[in-house]
């Protein structure tokens, strides 16, 4: 089974686009993959929380563009002060195995930007790792993680979020193809990355998914 590995911010919206993304290719080719997402905190790495705004804008265009069908109920009003200990939680589920931590990443974007949640607040945590059967890391345990992956991923010199990893190969944001213009963000499709991407992560899957 291929292990894909991916470097992202919770909060980065591009990251939500690539990995819905990738999951959709690997349920319509019906294979399985091991994926591990791990944490690569842009509040760190900048010296400063990302800007709501900022955020807002590349939504817009995301949507406008290149996904019509994602953020339906993103509230820019409830943007998470830090993503620290959301990725508390992902480590606390991938403690658990790989499935529960990657279908956990997936759930905490989901409330984020599908669901307009605030995925700073402890009891929205709490919430989703229910659902899981486990609970959020506190916050000292949750930095002691995100160091962790950070150093790794400074090691594997990441370039920002989404940075994929599988085998030998890897990809900066395959799926889109972004161009910043002052304020205006001009996004496309990758076509050409992506399908060099997914025939790398899913062809070498070859254990079905079952059914349901």
């Amino acid at each position: 089974m291929t292990r894909v590995e991916v470097f992202a911010d919770i909060v980065c919206p591009f990251t939500h686009v690539g990995l819905r993304r990738l999951s959709e290719q690997r349920h319509a080719r019906h294979v399985r993959l091991t994926l591990r997402v791990r944490a690569w905190p842009l509040e760190w790495i900048n010296g400063t929380p990302l800007a709501p705004e900022l955020l807002t804008r590349e939504i817009q265009a995301l949507r406008a563009q290149v996904a019509p069908d994602l953020f339906a109920e993103f509230d820019p009003t409830l943007f998470p002060l830090t993503s620290i200990p959301a990725f508390g939680l992902t480590a606390a589920a991938y403690n658990l195995d790989d499935a529960t931590g990657a279908a956990v990443s997936l759930a905490i974007r989901d409330a984020l930007f599908e669901h307009g949640r605030d995925i700073s607040d402890q009891d929205v945590l709490r919430e989703i790792g229910r659902r899981f059967g486990i609970e959020p890391l506190d916050l000292a345990s949750a930095a002691s993680a995100v160091r962790v992956d950070w150093e790794r991923g400074k090691a594997r010199a990441v370039q920002g979020s989404p940075h994929f990893f599988v085998g030998d190969r890897n990809w900066f944001c395959p799926s889109l193809d972004i161009t910043r213009n002052g304020e205006r963000f001009d996004i496309q499709l990758a076509d050409d990355t992506m399908r060099d991407f997914y025939e790398v992560a899913l062809a070498s899957c070859d254990t079905p998914l079952a059914d349901g």
